[in-house]
């Protein structure tokens, strides 16, 4: 399975922050599979997000509930983060992740994408 991140790498603060992650080589709704947003920043380090289940349950995490969503499109095979209200602290690089374990996918997911960089600045 393969996954590829987009989305602006720049956003300023106050404002919605919006990813894809195209999966290829596997589908989104396959039976067991949990699907995640990770970031990582050199102050804080890797962060769970949240995630997607095959049956399209969404977990976020509670220091995030209040401004994240997570969705997917089943036809277009592609999960999604959105995030509101960002701040300049939320400059890392996000990562989309899957595993068909519920544990591994919110820590040490098997499959990653390249992940790509996101600025908030003015």
């Amino acid at each position: 399975v393969q996954l590829q991140e987009s989305g602006p790498g720049l956003v300023k603060p106050s404002q919605t922050l919006s990813l894809t992650c195209t999966v290829s080589g596997g589908s989104i709704t396959t039976n067991y599979y949990y699907w995640s947003w990770i970031r990582q920043s050199p102050v804080k380090g890797l962060e769970c997000l949240g995630s997607i289940a095959y049956s399209g349950t969404t977990f976020i995490n509670p220091s995030f509930k209040s401004r994240t969503s997570i969705s997917r499109d089943n036809a277009k095979n592609m999960v999604y983060l959105q995030m509101n209200r960002l701040k300049p602290e939320d400059t890392a690089v996000y990562y989309c992740a899957t595993d068909p374990s519920i544990t591994a996918v919110r820590s040490t997911p098997a499959y990653w994408g390249q992940g790509t960089q996101v600025t908030v600045s003015s």
